[in-house]
């Protein structure tokens, strides 16, 4: 990729970046209760990585 990027899209990449963190902890409590040990990972709706899966930015 070029070394200086058009403003749009960075901003384009920046909102894909912000995407791809799990889910808050406190998610995992409110979806399967108190006793359940569960990464928030497992309920993170936009799974992707620079390696895996390309944008179409």
């Amino acid at each position: 990729m070029a070394t200086n990027k058009h403003p749009a899209k960075k901003k384009r990449l920046i909102k894909k970046g912000n995407q791809t963190k799990w889910a808050p902890f406190w998610t995992v409590f409110k979806i399967y209760g108190k006793g359940r040990r569960v990464h928030p990972s497992r309920h993170t709706e936009v799974k992707r990585s620079w390696r895996r899966g390309n944008t179409k930015v």
